[in-house]
């Protein structure tokens, strides 16, 4: 039986939330992965004959059927297989905490290409300031919301943020996003210690050509 493919890649975080959604539903084993370089600035040519968008996680399903953006297809994960948590429940919380993780994301990406991919010379101290002043926030809102996060069932929401926050240890480090923020910190350890997170590490991996 043919497999579901997913273009992924060990850097993204993106993927990541993919993988670990896969995990905890029990059906990582039935998906491949496939390495795809999928660079802002340049169109990926064959990704572009599944994806238009030229963006990862894209999966294509064992139909030809494809599927975009990580929410999408957490979702079908969620839908596939009664394993595991329930990663979208009725009520829009989960989904909610899920769109402020997606949003640390797109705040630390433009930061990522900003202060460390952009020549010196044309980087904006401004705009570093701002990605800065919206991380802040966000995990200071986290803070006093995790009595919320710890009270409900694991869930999408949960993911979300978990895996941004991973995100900020992996190209953000010296931001020290725990300073300051004690329960948040201890929340993120059992993140940390679940076995699909585990299994999903980032890593630096030599792009493909």
């Amino acid at each position: 039986m043919r497999m579901a493919v997913l273009h992924w890649s060990p850097r993204s975080p993106y993927v990541r939330k993919v993988m670990v959604a896969l995990h905890e539903k029990g059906l990582a084993a039935q998906v491949q992965t496939v390495r795809t370089h999928a660079d802002p600035l340049i169109p990926h040519e064959g990704l572009m004959t599944v994806n238009p968008l030229s963006k990862i996680p894209t999966l294509e399903l064992p139909d030809g059927a494809v599927l975009f953006d990580s929410h999408v297809i957490c979702r079908w994960a969620d839908r596939s297989s009664p394993t595991g948590p329930c990663l979208f429940p009725d009520d829009l919380t989960a989904e909610r905490d899920e769109a402020l993780g997606t949003g640390l994301l797109d705040v630390a990406l433009p930061w990522l290409v900003e202060a460390r991919l952009r020549p010196e010379a044309q980087r904006s101290a401004d705009m570093i300031a701002v990605y800065r002043c919206k991380m802040q926030r966000v995990v200071d809102w986290l803070e006093s919301h995790v009595p919320a996060l710890e009270a409900r069932p694991f869930d999408i929401g949960h993911i979300s943020i978990g895996v941004a926050l991973c995100y900020l240890d992996f190209r953000f480090e010296a931001e020290g996003w725990r300073h300051g923020r004690p329960r948040l910190a201890a929340w993120h350890a059992g993140f940390l210690a679940r076995p699909s997170v585990q299994a999903t590490v980032f890593r630096d991996d030599p792009r493909p050509v």
